[in-house]
């Protein structure tokens, strides 16, 4: 008897161990920005925002501070971390990538809606000191597509909202 218990267990533990080594698919680097993976009838994309940041930077001449973990991207955008799947995020001066991955449809509008907030701060801050800037800042926009949303404000940014935009689709 206590043989048999003992092999069940293992058994259990054998499969416990195979299902958590699949958990981490979404955060995986690659060099492809975006895969599916069909599942049933439903196609699901998984995208590494990692890898579209690495590719906007090489089409648009861009690089920046790259913002590498969670804490400095909740100071500097104030955002919930239980709301964040992933992110990739750049800064510089008055240039910033921002694309996140949100955990739900209601954390992907709690999350746009901080980001909207900051590019209308930055919208009025360049009021103040460049016209050229506003012109700009003016031009960028935040956007939502299911649960990824992104602000990308930067002189390239129809390039680089494009090839965002390609990538999560």
């Amino acid at each position: 008897m206590k043989r048999i218990i003992a092999v069940i267990l293992a058994a259990l533990m054998s499969v416990a161990v195979l299902a958590a080594c699949d958990s981490s698919e979404t955060k995986s680097s690659s060099s492809a920005p975006a895969s599916s993976a069909v599942s049933g009838n439903n196609a699901v994309t998984v995208v590494d925002l990692n890898a579209v940041l690495d590719k906007i930077n090489a089409e648009t001449g861009l690089s920046m501070d790259k913002v590498e973990d969670v804490s400095r991207l909740k100071r500097y955008y104030q955002l919930d971390e239980a709301d964040i799947k992933q992110f990739a995020c750049e800064r510089d001066g008055e240039t910033e990538i921002v694309m996140i991955e949100a955990t739900s449809g209601e954390a992907a509008d709690r999350i746009e809606a901080v980001l909207q907030s900051k590019l209308d701060a930055l919208i009025n801050n360049a009021t103040s000191y460049s016209q050229e800037k506003l012109a700009v800042i003016q031009a960028c926009k935040v956007t939502k597509d299911g649960n990824f949303v992104s602000m990308i404000v930067s002189d390239n940014a129809p390039a680089a909202l494009k090839i965002y935009q390609d990538s999560i689709k």
